[in-house]
């Protein structure tokens, strides 16, 4: 009968929305953090460029970047 069909058009659906779900939980992140994606250090490199942003921010704040016409 048609209404086998149901638990298929369930689990479409639902992998249908898992992409739209992600995208709004990444648009809130980039809210929290001034308009900037979320950094994350995974080697030793990458935490060193995240220190020099929070120290030439001037607010002590990896995310919030003067620019480099500000920089002095």
């Amino acid at each position: 009968m048609w209404y086998e069909i149901l638990p298929g058009v369930a689990v479409m659906g639902l992998f249908l929305t898992v992409p739209g779900v992600s995208l709004i939980h990444i648009h809130i992140h980039r809210y929290l953090n001034g308009g900037k994606e979320k950094r994350v250090a995974r080697q030793p490199y990458q935490w060193l460029l995240m220190e020099r942003d929070r120290r030439l921010s001037g607010v002590n704040e990896y995310f919030r970047s003067k620019g480099l016409e500000n920089i002095d």
